[in-house]
């Protein structure tokens, strides 16, 4: 499959990933990550070992993407999952506590 990672065109293949991180130690996975094998490796080390590119070149969301197409299993970052529905964020539940505002009186 062709993909495109930081500009530059890469022919990757699920068989040439699983040879590529043979023998590579999973980094801890802190972020947004990928299952390749058994193993679970960040995003930003399997592109680096792919294009063996600096991780600094490329975004995390461009390796997950070509990841993906390929069949591997991406996860998202941990606690990047939106908030549950009727949860209020700290600034909902402030707003709340301070109450709706005064309706503005006509003064003529």
């Amino acid at each position: 499959m062709r993909c495109v990672i930081a500009r530059f065109p890469f022919e990757l293949t699920k068989g040439g990933v699983l040879e590529s991180m043979k023998g590579v130690k999973p980094e801890p996975v802190s972020g947004e990550s990928v299952t390749i094998g058994r193993r679970h490796y960040p995003v930003k080390q399997v592109g680096q070992v792919l294009t063996g590119q600096d991780r600094r070149d490329f975004s995390a969301a461009e390796v997950t993407r070509a990841m993906a197409q390929l069949g591997f299993t991406c996860r998202s970052a941990p606690g990047a999952e939106p908030a549950p529905v009727g949860v209020l964020s700290s600034l909902q539940r402030a707003s709340a506590m301070l109450g709706a505002p005064a309706p503005a009186s006509a003064t003529a």
